[in-house]
């Protein structure tokens, strides 16, 4: 359990201007004492929250500024004056403010100026318009931070179930050929490190879903199980798996079917590996309910805290929290 509290504020990236980002980022600003928020800024165009939100905002210049406004009104960092925001309907303008917003709250953290990275819902489909060459912002973040895009791994979180994907967002007949035991040991040092560093468990507890039905059936319905995971996972006797801290799974929906399954609306996205914390609602930018204040903040809410949680855990491993 971390103790304490942060010295630094949190870096909050709107994303897309035109998704639940601005709505959802303001909504959990109004929880901040119900939840116990740590003290957080949002980057963007401040123009943003009027046509999605209501509430006040104030214009900071620097992240240093916020302890000084939190109480009163949410602190915004202008980083891009769109031309027009429509809710529900995005446009490049808004992509080139979502980039920029992302760029620069990975600054602050990678600077020191806030203590974790909380990244707002993006368009994909957008950034790819606007010049962003990366598969999503875990990827992109990863290279801002000079690590290699196979050692950020993904996690999505909810209060009692963790779940990596030891492969992501590739097409599913794809997996079986990017499964070996190189990635597997990857993925399980990189999960267990992860959650030492930002969950303070000091000694992680890993399973390993299987690939196969019934994990192959001895061969029977597949070979994946005996002939790369068991020897990838040896270390890892049975009953050390029977209470986990974390499950790896060999495709994306394998992960986080359960996971949306239990805590559709409060799960979050956590990358393991990097040298900071980066934390993201676990959905996306919802256009269809944009601007109509229908958007449900609990997923922002519960990145905000895990974020400032692993701040913290990261800090006290370094004996510098308490």
């Amino acid at each position: 359990m971390s103790v304490g509290r942060l010295e630094l504020p949190l870096a909050v990236s709107v994303g897309d201007p035109a998704g639940i980002g601005p709505e959802i980022i303001g909504k959990a600003w109004e929880a901040r004492h119900a939840s116990g928020l740590a003290p957080f800024f949002a980057i963007g165009d401040i123009a943003s929250f009027a046509p999605h939100w209501n509430g006040p905002v104030v214009r900071i210049e620097d992240p240093a500024e916020t302890f000084a406004h939190f109480d009163t009104a949410l602190p915004v960092i202008q980083v891009h004056n769109c031309i027009s925001i429509v809710p529900g309907i995005p446009d490049l303008d808004g992509a080139h403010c979502a980039y920029q917003a992302l760029e620069m709250a990975i600054g602050f953290a990678r600077a020191g100026s806030a203590a974790a990275l909380v990244t707002g819902p993006v368009s994909k489909a957008q950034l790819y318009a606007v010049g962003f060459t990366h598969p999503g912002q875990t990827e992109f973040i990863a290279e801002r931070c000079g690590v290699s895009k196979n050692n950020a791994v993904m996690m999505l979180a909810g209060p009692d179930l963790r779940v990596v994907p030891m492969t992501t967002h590739i097409p599913l007949a794809s997996v079986a050929e990017q499964l070996d035991g190189r990635l597997i040991r990857q993925r399980l040092r990189a999960t267990a490190k992860g959650l030492q560093r930002n969950f303070g468990i000091a000694n992680p507890r890993l399973a390993v879903a299987g690939f196969n039905p019934h994990a192959g059936e001895s061969g029977n319905m597949g070979r994946e199980e005996l002939d790369i995971f068991e020897p990838a996972i040896e270390m890892f006797h049975a009953e050390a798996r029977s209470h986990y801290d974390a499950a790896l799974c060999a495709y994306h929906d394998q992960a986080l079917i359960p996971l949306k399954t239990l805590y559709f609306h409060d799960a979050v996205n956590i990358t393991l590996g990097l040298p900071v914390v980066r934390t993201s609602p676990d959905h996306g930018t919802a256009f269809g309910i944009a601007g109509k204040n229908m958007a449900l903040p609990l997923s922002m809410i519960a990145a905000i805290k895990m974020a400032e949680s692993a701040a913290l855990n990261r800090l006290a491993a370094a004996g510098l929290g308490g």
